[in-house]
């Protein structure tokens, strides 16, 4: 039985993968800052990139790591000492797992890492954006840039796979579970007009992936994490309005309510990314759910 970390484990991302996990007979190590009681087949152990901590004993038996932690970046609004903290969250715990992993673990052969196609800002017209565009020069941009480069080191010692992560649809928590809430209330908000393109993935596909990045050996460098089908922010609310079983009235919600419920943070809300998932798909990847039909329908059958 072969041993695999994560890091954030305990988050939306880091769960599914841990259930993906072990129904495929995985041991998992979840390391956390916080202890909790072990299973038959998830092991906790501590980790603390800011004192510099982690179980030794624990790295030393894994076989893979997969890289999630990091302040959520939409869980506040966006002060400058926010921003900061999603940042180091990011930089400061990437290089020290990295490095720990070079030192400690000799049996992992594999590093996968989350980053987000918040690194490549928003349309600027023409094709969708691939795994060879460069950074945006916002914060999002920059921030994934510096995240990426936060494990090089690893490079050419551990296989280092960096998933660019769209907008995860699941009915847990995140972006779909808020689309979905005023419904209950007959309302589909549409978010300055609507017209900006998402770049989602279902929950299932995101957590599939990562450990189809994991499994295979040909896979190394930069993938793209979304679903083959970007969809207009007001098509996504009328295919939710198409699956609930009550009557729901569109409401134009203006950018400028945005700006000042949300701030800074309002210009992700706003922006249309068009993000291309051709090189993950080329590398053999099988999405359960590529269309906002097909994802919507489960979510919320």
């Amino acid at each position: 039985m072969k041993t695999i970390g994560i890091t954030g484990g305990t988050g939306l991302v880091g769960r599914a993968i841990t259930r993906l996990l072990v129904d495929k007979g995985y041991k998992v190590i979840i390391f956390s800052r916080t202890q909790r009681p072990d299973t038959e087949f998830i092991n906790y152990a501590h980790w603390d990139a800011d004192r510099q901590e982690i179980d030794i004993t624990a790295l030393q038996a894994l076989d893979g790591l997969i890289h999630l932690a990091g302040e959520g970046v939409a869980d506040k609004r966006w002060t400058t000492q926010r921003k900061q903290q999603i940042l180091e969250s990011r930089t400061i715990g990437t290089s020290f797992i990295t490095s720990r992993l070079i030192q400690h673990a000799p049996r992992c052969k594999t590093f996968v890492s989350a980053s987000a196609i918040g690194y490549y800002g928003s349309d600027k017209g023409g094709e969708p954006f691939t795994e060879t565009d460069n950074p945006s020069s916002d914060f999002l941009g920059s921030t994934c840039a510096a995240w990426e480069n936060a494990s090089k080191e690893i490079e050419g010692k551990i296989r280092r796979v960096l998933l660019r992560i769209g907008i995860v649809f699941s009915n847990d928590a995140g972006a779909f579970k808020e689309f979905v809430k005023p419904t209950k209330f007959g309302i589909a908000p549409l978010l300055g007009g609507g017209r900006q393109i998402i770049s989602w993935i279902h929950i299932y596909d995101m957590a599939a992936m990562f450990v189809y990045a994991l499994e295979n050996e040909a896979i190394n460098g930069i993938y793209n994490g979304v679903a083959p089908a970007p969809v207009m922010q007001k098509l996504l609310m009328h295919t939710i309005r198409h699956y609930k079983s009550w009557f729901i009235i569109p409401l134009p919600v203006p950018s400028f309510v945005l700006k000042i419920m949300l701030g800074e943070m309002s210009v992700e809300v706003l922006k249309s990314a068009t993000v291309s998932c051709t090189k993950i798909e080329n590398a053999g990847f099988r999405f359960q759910y590529p269309t906002i039909g097909k994802a919507v329908a489960q979510l919320l059958s």
